[in-house]
């Protein structure tokens, strides 16, 4: 078995599409892709990829995992064959989702315990299912499409329309409408607070932000942003950023969020990757200003 990868554009972290392109053949049997970056934000042309494997004879995998709090995926547009995520991400219990065309399911034999029925799905589900996870994950929806319809306020606030979850109810109100609402806030809100966000950062002098930064490219990005110090002295790292945030009560990670491919391609992997701050549609403007207040003050000491 032969694995090959796609390479990047480093100056703004999105996907060579062409390069990929260039390494399909009549031999490939799968196109794997990230939906979006869990460390640069990239959100990648996965129905243009998808398109590009299925031309090549190739099935199309996605992992959605970061994507999935960010934007709605419609599984039947994109046409994929295999997509994946966990609900941890859009706000469940942490555990695993598959969705896959029934003809694969039905076709592709897995292995399995003799006992086990051989009809789709129980024979891809072996054992007890996890009940528990499964009703979280049902009430995770239900606090989407309750987004969508108006009914969740996603801030202790009063209302505003700058936040999201205090639409105004949809005369459809079926789930899917309401979930699809829901994402229309989610994304619209994020980018407002991403745009804010980017603009800041580039005041910062000494800031390195990765990924895109040009505001007409913005819906390519999730509001997922890495950094570094350039030119970092010891007290500048990743690690030492995200501990000093910490002391001033904000969470961010630094590593390279197992993005291992990525933090070497850039070539940041031996001196401590990133400094990530994600934001999500509970965030608000005031926490995303005190936020970069406060890591202006650290970097410029």
């Amino acid at each position: 078995m032969t694995i090959r990868w796609a390479e990047i554009h480093p100056e703004d972290c999105t996907l060579d599409v062409e390069n990929l392109e260039s390494k399909l053949s009549s031999k490939t049997k799968l196109v794997a892709v990230g939906y979006a970056s869990n460390a640069v934000g990239t959100i990648n042309p996965v129905k243009e990829i998808i398109r590009i494997a299925h031309a090549a004879g190739a099935l199309a995998y996605v992992d959605a995992v970061h994507y999935a709090p960010h934007g709605l995926i419609d599984v039947a547009d994109l046409d994929c064959d295999f997509l994946v995520c966990s609900t941890y991400k859009f706000f469940g219990p942490h555990m695993g989702i598959l969705y896959g065309k029934r003809e694969h399911l039905q076709r592709l034999r897995p292995y399995k315990v003799r006992p086990l029925v051989d009809t789709v799905p129980f024979r891809w589900e072996w054992g007890t299912l996890n009940h528990e996870c499964i009703a979280g994950i049902t009430e995770c929806v239900n606090y989407i499409a309750d987004m969508g319809r108006g009914q969740v306020a996603t801030s202790p606030h009063p209302p505003n329309e700058n936040r999201v979850g205090w639409g105004t109810p949809r005369r459809d109100n079926s789930r899917r409408a309401a979930i699809v609402s829901a994402f229309d806030q989610i994304r619209r809100y994020e980018l407002r607070l991403m745009r804010r966000s980017i603009e800041d950062l580039k005041e910062i002098s000494k800031l390195k932000l990765y990924g895109i930064t040009d505001p007409e490219c913005f819906d390519w990005r999730c509001p997922t942003l890495a950094l570094r110090v350039e030119n970092q002295s010891a007290e500048e790292t990743p690690l030492a950023l995200a501990t000093k945030l910490g002391e001033r009560g904000f969470f961010a990670w630094d590593g390279n969020y197992y993005a291992l491919n990525l933090t070497e391609r850039l070539d940041v992997e031996k001196s401590g990757g990133f400094l990530r701050i994600g934001l999500v549609h509970y965030n608000t403007a005031e926490e995303v200003d005190r936020l970069l207040e406060a890591l202006e003050e650290i970097v410029r000491g």
